[in-house]
């Protein structure tokens, strides 16, 4: 389905008094507010096909209705979000989950929504009906020659049907572990899995980038062959400058300093973008910023700090994508949630006084800058971020307009009540 522009004006009409009394407020304190708005329309997250319909736990998956049934509806889905927030201009491909049958029309059609196709996934951590080898024992860490082929081979196959769709990057996830101790050598595993992202690298085209994601645990409990970033980094530094590490929110042991892992890569010239989520325990694929949301400004302050002191692009120079997908919300809501939750967090970091953050580190207060990180996050930035979004002809309150108008209803009735988005 598809809003109208007179929908969302009319949406805005009705708050427009409330929220330019509040803009003005906020505004009037922030000398470079037109800036951080201009930055704010730049900003755009990638959206996960497979985030569209509802997600799952090990134990049971509840589907929702009116889930994307094809890669053409999950198009469509992407595109009434970014109707909705103009923040979400851009779709990221799980294959095999969503090869195009015909690409010349899933690039018309993602053109007519204003989208881009962003980074293409790779998948080895699973079993597909039409595949020969088992990956039960790993892929590209595989004490068999030819289970590692079949995996290299299906990575380049990925890389081409990006170059089709117009992306420019590939994200490697591997599952590849173990979980007895004795399983498999440690050392082995590493050179067997470099081995093959070489041969993947080597097939990449010459402006593409190589994400290499990394995981602490699970579905491997004793061992991860890209454990955590200091693995990834490796694999990315003897891979060559095409080759980065992407982190993913959940991916981390319960109280990792992520924001310290952010600085040091982007120091490294090593940090290639992030996959937006929350979690209280380990990968639990919440809604960004619904646990923490003070961590995800203080990520965003080394972001921010970390892209500037580089001369960085903000929008182009990382990827941004969402990865989250849980069980128990509409996919739409929780996907507009989590875009509102980053653009807050991003809009914070730009509010942090680095000159003055930058004295009370040399004179050691630590006092003042703490102060000075808090009075940031705590500024109610939410005006400006609706302020960006309305210029863009986005809506003021994209969850409010999206529930008065009976979104779900409607895909309800188009595509049915018992629907699952491919893929899941």
């Amino acid at each position: 389905m598809q809003l109208t522009k007179t929908e969302i004006d009319e949406h805005n009409k009705s708050l427009l008094v409330k929220h330019e009394h509040s803009f003005r407020f906020v505004a009037s304190q922030i000398p470079d507010c037109e800036k951080i708005i201009r930055l704010l329309q730049e900003f755009q997250i990638a959206i996960p096909s497979w985030a569209l319909g509802t997600g799952g736990t090990r134990f049971g998956r509840f589907a929702g209705g009116g889930e994307p049934r094809s890669l053409e509806e999950k198009i469509e889905d992407v595109g009434l979000l970014n109707t909705l927030n103009r923040a979400s201009g851009a779709i990221s491909l799980h294959i095999p989950w969503d090869i195009p049958k015909d690409y010349a029309a899933i690039m018309q059609l993602a053109a007519h929504y204003g989208l881009r196709f962003d980074a293409v996934n790779s998948n080895t951590f699973q079993d597909q009906p039409d595949q020969v080898y088992s990956y039960k024992f790993g892929s590209l860490q595989h004490i068999d020659k030819i289970i590692r082929k079949q995996a290299i081979e299906h990575n380049i196959g990925v890389i081409e049907q990006g170059v089709k769709l117009g992306s420019d990057s590939l994200t490697v996830w591997l599952a590849d572990g173990s979980c007895f101790p004795g399983q498999l050598n440690f050392r082995r595993a590493f050179e067997n899995t470099l081995d093959g992202l070489r041969e993947i690298y080597t097939a990449l085209p010459s402006h593409w980038k190589m994400y290499i994601e990394y995981k602490a645990f699970e579905p491997n409990f004793y061992s991860m062959s890209v454990g955590d970033w200091g693995q990834s980094y490796l694999y990315a530094s003897k891979l060559g400058p095409k080759a980065y590490t992407l982190v993913d929110l959940g991916h981390h042991l319960p109280h990792a300093n992520i924001e310290q892992i952010v600085s040091l890569l982007l120091m490294e010239g090593k940090l290639g973008g992030f996959h937006f989520n929350d979690s209280k325990y380990g990968d639990d694929d919440l809604t960004v910023g619904s646990i923490n949301p003070y961590q995800l400004f203080l990520i965003f302050n080394e972001l921010v700090e970390g892209m500037d002191t580089r001369g960085m692009n903000h929008a182009k120079d990382l990827g941004w994508m969402i990865d989250a997908s849980h069980n128990v919300k509409d996919p739409l809501e929780d996907l507009l949630q989590s875009v509102e939750a980053i653009l807050i967090a991003y809009t914070q970091a730009l509010l942090v006084d680095r000159n003055a953050l930058v004295a009370a580190q040399n004179e050691t207060d630590v006092s003042k800058c703490q102060e000075i990180l808090q009075q940031a996050y705590r500024t109610d930035v939410r005006s400006l971020v609706a302020e960006a979004r309305c210029r863009s002809g986005g809506a003021l309150q994209p969850l409010a307009l999206f529930r008065k108008l009976n979104m779900r209803k409607s895909l309800i009735t188009k595509r049915g009540l018992k629907t699952t988005a491919t893929g899941l």
